[in-house]
């Protein structure tokens, strides 16, 4: 009776009908795998409530919707299709959140096929080398207080063009001027450099210098961020 029930109405007796036992241990056993994920991510990572539910539960969707699929071609692509739409109604996330929702969508695939055990055994493995890539600190910038961006105010009527050069051939390795803009209505110039400091401990002897070439103007150094986009 209970078969009948959640059978389809477009269902033949030539199609395969998943049972409610099987539909049940596939959707608990996704639900148990998208919750060791969501928590092995929570580990030593900043992160919103909102995706951390998303990771619960995404591969208990994506299990579903491969159980449904059954086989179907048809049907297999409009819901790659479907998938494909999520992408640009969604702001950019960094790469480890990509990451993240690629191994939950993983772990829903291999479940909804039918594969419990390999779907536990691949959530098992990820998350552990994902705990011991967080816990090493695996992919740290090297040296990260020597990478600086430098905002220096001018006057205008001081020409920019290599006006520190000999003070940052001094104290960085390299350096570049990456943005010019005009403030206090076109009466001043702010400056925005990308530095890459020798020696970090020097950094206050080299603001020295600058405010005295800049005729103590605001200089304001902060860290060096990386792109926002990562992937």
């Amino acid at each position: 009776m209970l078969e009948t029930i959640f059978r389809g109405l477009f269902d033949t007796d030539l199609t395969s009908v998943i049972s409610v036992t099987d539909f049940l241990l596939c959707l608990g056993c996704a639900l148990a795998l998208g919750l060791v994920m969501a928590l092995a991510y929570m580990y030593k990572t900043r992160y919103t409530k909102s995706f951390v539910v998303t990771l619960a539960l995404l591969p208990a969707v994506v299990c579903i919707v491969i159980m449904m699929v059954n086989g179907n071609v048809g049907t297999g692509v409009a819901v790659a299709g479907a998938f494909s739409l999520v992408r640009f109604r969604s702001v950019p996330g960094s790469a480890k959140e990509i990451c993240a929702l690629f191994l939950a969508m993983g772990a829903g695939l291999i479940a909804g096929m039918g594969y419990l055990a390999y779907a536990a055994l691949f959530t098992v493995i990820l998350c552990a080398v994902f705990l011991l890539y967080n816990r090493l600190d695996f992919g740290a910038k090297k040296n990260a207080a020597a990478y600086k961006t430098l905002t220096v105010t001018i006057p205008e009527d001081l020409d920019y063009t290599g006006i520190f050069d000999d003070i940052f051939k001094a104290y960085t390795c390299s350096y570049e001027l990456a943005a010019v803009k005009t403030t206090n209505m076109g009466s001043m110039f702010r400056l925005t450099y990308d530095v890459t400091l020798r020696d970090p401990a020097k950094e206050k002897e080299m603001i020295d210098l600058l405010r005295c070439r800049n005729g103590n103007l605001e200089i304001a150094v902060s860290k060096q961020e990386t792109m926002a986009a990562e992937l």
